[in-house]
């Protein structure tokens, strides 16, 4: 499980790729994780910017305006930015798009 400073290191390695960025699609591939993923949480965020980026503890905050997306890194210990879709990985849950074609 990452410990602060590799949250820390993710923070600052995506932060330049989805500041400011208007997030166009979410797609869940696994709803049961730490808690369940809402089935609503696609319309909370698409076509929401993504203000600031923020950590508290091991969490990930993503600021939409409306509200915050709290990500942790679980297990895995990762989050990858992507320019093009790939196949799916045995451990990638969830999808965020952004504009411009990045995935995270």
């Amino acid at each position: 499980m990452p410990e602060l400073p590799e949250v820390e290191t993710t923070l600052r390695g995506i932060s330049p790729h989805i500041q400011g960025k208007l997030i166009t699609r979410l797609t869940v591939r696994e709803s049961r994780l730490r808690w369940p993923v809402p089935d609503d949480l696609s319309g909370r965020l698409i076509k929401r910017r993504v203000k600031r980026l923020s950590r508290r503890g091991k969490y990930l905050l993503v600021d939409v305006g409306s509200g915050q997306l709290m990500i942790h890194l679980g297990m895995s210990g990762s989050l990858r930015i992507i320019q093009s879709r790939c196949p799916p990985q045995k451990h990638d849950h969830i999808d965020l798009e952004f504009e411009g074609n990045v995935l995270l």
